[in-house]
C-alpha cells in the first residue's frame, strides 16, 4: 500500500463514502446517542477501534474461512473485540459505560462494522483493510461528534457536556456555556431533533459536492470558451 492508496481510503472513510451520510448504516446508534458531543464520539471511537482491529484481524484469515460460514466468522470476531472494548470501557469509564449502555454490545451487530468486514478486509490486505476500518469509524465519529453538538447547543446550551465520565473529574471544568442561563430546547435532544439535524447533515454535504462539481464543470468548460474565442 503506497501513500496514495493510504490517502484514497481515508478520503473514501471520511467524505466520500462516509457511512452515516453517504450509506446510511448504523443510524440506530447514531440517532439514539448523539445527544451530546462526549456521547458521539466516546460510541464512534469505540466503533472505530472495533472496526480497524476486526478488519485487520480478518484480512489475514480470509482465505482459509469456506465461503459458507464466513458471516458467522466474522461475527464471532467482532463479538470478541466488542467484548473487550466493553470490559475496558466498564473498567476505566464506568459513568460513560452505564450512559451508553446497551450501544456498546449492539456495536456486534453494527451494519458498518459487518459491510466493511464483507466488502474490503474479505478482499484485500491486513494494513489497507484495518485503514478502511479505521477510516470509516472515523468517519462515523465525525457525523457523531458534529451532530452531538448540533443538538447538545440547541438542546441544553452546551458543549462537551458529561465529559468527566469519559475523563474523570477533573475534566469538569471543560464543559462550555455556549448559552448561558439557557432553559434548553427539548425536542433537540429526543430523537426528532436527531433525524432533522441528520437531515441538515447531508444536505449540506449533497450541496458541497453539488457546488464542487459545478466549479470542476467550469474549470474544463473554460478553457474550450477562450479557445473558441480566439478562433
Amino acid at each position: 500500500m503506497n501513500l496514495q492508496e493510504a490517502k484514497d481510503i481515508l478520503y473514501n472513510g471520511l467524505w466520500k463514502q462516509n457511512p452515516a451520510l453517504l450509506q446510511l448504516l448504523g443510524l440506530c446508534p447514531l440517532l439514539a446517542v448523539s445527544s451530546t458531543v462526549v456521547n458521539g464520539v466516546s460510541l464512534g471511537l469505540a466503533t472505530a477501534l472495533v472496526m480497524a482491529i476486526s478488519s485487520g484481524s480478518i484480512a489475514p484469515i480470509r482465505s482459509y474461512v469456506p465461503n459458507e460460514i464466513r458471516i458467522p466468522v466474522f461475527i464471532l470476531i467482532i463479538a470478541v473485540l466488542v467484548t473487550v472494548v466493553q470490559y475496558l470501557m466498564n473498567a476505566y469509564m464506568y459513568g460513560l459505560f452505564v450512559v451508553l449502555g446497551i450501544f456498546i454490545p449492539l456495536i456486534v451487530t453494527n451494519c458498518i462494522v459487518l459491510a466493511r468486514v464483507e466488502a474490503f478486509a474479505s478482499k484485500n490486505a491486513a494494513l489497507p483493510s484495518a485503514l478502511d476500518g479505521f477510516a470509516m469509524g472515523l468517519g462515523l465519529t465525525a457525523v457523531l461528534g458534529v451532530l452531538g453538538a448540533f443538538r447538545e447547543i440547541i438542546g441544553k446550551g452546551t458543549l462537551f457536556s458529561g465529559i468527566d465520565l469519559a475523563l474523570g473529574d477533573w475534566a469538569q471544568g471543560w464543559v462550555i456555556h455556549v448559552i448561558p442561563n439557557y432553559h434548553g430546547f427539548l425536542i433537540a435532544i429526543l430523537p426528532p431533533g436527531a433525524f432533522i439535524g441528520l437531515g441538515c447533515l447531508i444536505a449540506w454535504r449533497n450541496w458541497l459536492n453539488l457546488r464542487a462539481e459545478a466549479r470542476r464543470k467550469a474549470a474544463t468548460v473554460a478553457p474550450s470558451d477562450k479557445a473558441a474565442v480566439a478562433a
